[in-house]
């Protein structure tokens, strides 16, 4: 039987055990994957409940505008619903961030207002107050508030929930959640509160954030907030949806450990997830003390790695916040007793480049002229040649030159260094700070990876 829109995918996500990051913990670890939504993403179950409500409460008339602040995720949901019933969509969304997911809105027709992240949420530029003011400017149109619209929280009551509490059969002693607008956290555990009270809520916030603090004090503390990378959940204001009386625990994660984790996730566990999953269980992965044996802990995995791909789990960007534990070029030339590069001339003759290998026990030599990385001589190249024609120990080195080794960046990790060195090309090159080259063989880069 066939559905009669895209809408009516939304839920029934699958609860999938994670095996591997979590085996030395002693209670079973499962994840809702909320990327099987249509979106991508858990947002999809609010946003169109809150449209629904909508339209019942007569806020939005046909072929009107949906306005919203989002990091991406709920503009999907809403975009994917408007698509479907007929509104148009601007969205606000920050600078911080990925173009990933501004690019996706777009796609679905939406346009798309960046509004710069490190502003107070009053501040007319700051994009809440940039889309309070469209509401009121553009005919026709309905201001979402996901933060302080209860439609949100109602979503994962009716829905989430429930469906958690059937696939653990009632079994669920803890649910984490990284948690932001908290329409996700609060809405789930009041239907699972009300079937087992002593269910645990635990909540996951990141440094940066202010809620952590409001839960504990109840103090909304300025102080608290500071700029941050992770996406998706941290909020520098309490949103309405909140109801903290429900929540028992909050755990901040850093940014660097929530972006790992979602990296091992993807490798380890094959999902591939976005940011707050990683932070989610990280979380658990820092709490797992309190865990016992036959607690089972639900994990909110929010939306899809698709939406960080050119940041999360993309090298260079990783690398340059500091979150990347990874060898590179630079740690093999640091790591070796012999740093000085040994060249030749294409004027020098082949047994001079063969008594320099003897001498510097190498078998990679590159050749320069006037500066220059014009080839390369080996060791088997050479070897070769001599066995085939032994005058050839007298003739020049430019008449038995080999391709010049490639040239990297002097921070290039090991990984992608061993996919450059292949049987015909045995070495790669790179500057270091001072522009002095430096080597890295194929035997290097083996050492480094056993180590």
């Amino acid at each position: 039987m066939w559905l009669n829109n895209i809408l009516e995918t939304i839920g029934n996500t699958p609860l999938i055990k994670i095996n591997k990051i979590t085996k030395d913990i002693p209670a079973t670890v499962l994840a809702k994957v909320e990327y099987f939504n249509p979106g991508n993403s858990i947002k999809d179950r609010m946003a169109l409940k809150m449209l629904e409500v909508a339209e019942q409460e007569g806020k939005i008339k046909p072929g009107g505008t949906i306005i919203e602040g989002t990091s991406g995720n709920t503009g999907m949901g809403l975009a994917l619903a408007a698509v479907v019933k007929g509104y148009k969509c601007i969205f606000t969304t920050t600078d911080k961030q990925s173009k990933e997911k501004a690019d996706i809105l777009k796609a679905v027709g939406a346009e798309v207002i960046v509004c710069p992240t490190n502003v107070e949420p009053s501040d007319p530029r700051s994009y809440y107050s940039v889309s309070k003011r469209l509401a009121t400017e553009v005919p026709n149109s309905w201001y979402v508030n996901q933060y302080d619209n209860l439609a949100n929280r109602q979503a994962h009551y009716e829905q989430t929930g429930p469906e958690i509490w059937e696939q653990t059969e009632g079994k669920i002693t803890h649910l984490v959640v990284a948690t932001g607008t908290g329409g996700t956290i609060v809405g789930t555990a009041k239907y699972l509160k009300e079937k087992n009270p002593n269910i645990q809520i635990w909540a996951i916030d990141s440094y940066g954030s202010l809620l952590k603090k409001y839960f504990e004090t109840g103090v909304e503390d300025q102080k608290e907030v500071y700029p941050y990378i992770s996406e998706g959940f941290g909020e520098d204001f309490v949103p309405a949806n909140y109801d903290m009386s429900l929540i028992d625990l909050f755990e901040k994660v850093t940014d660097k450990d929530g972006a790992v984790m979602a990296r091992r996730i993807a490798k380890e566990e094959g999902l591939f997830c976005g940011y707050s999953a990683g932070s989610c269980l990280q979380g658990v992965m820092q709490l797992k003390d309190q865990l016992k044996k036959d607690d089972v802990v639900v994990c909110i995995f929010h939306d899809h790695g698709s939406r960080y791909v050119a940041k999360i789990y993309n090298d260079e960007w990783m690398m340059e916040r500091g979150f990347l534990d990874v060898k590179t070029f630079k740690d093999i030339v640091s790591g070796r007793s012999s740093k000085r590069l040994v060249t030749v001339e294409p004027t020098a003759t082949v047994s001079q480049a063969v008594e320099l290998m003897k001498k510097y026990d190498i078998e990679q030599i590159p050749v320069i002229s006037k500066g220059e990385m014009i080839g390369a001589v080996s060791e088997t190249g050479l070897f070769m040649k001599v066995f085939t024609n032994p005058e050839i120990r007298n003739e020049s080195v430019a008449s038995v030159l080999e391709a010049a080794y490639p040239i990297v960046a002097f921070d290039t990790p090991v990984e992608r260094l061993g996919n450059l060195i292949t049987k015909e090309n045995g070495a790669v090159l790179a500057k270091d700070e001072k522009g002095d080259f430096h080597i890295v063989t194929k035997y290097d880069v083996i050492q480094s990876l056993a180590k």
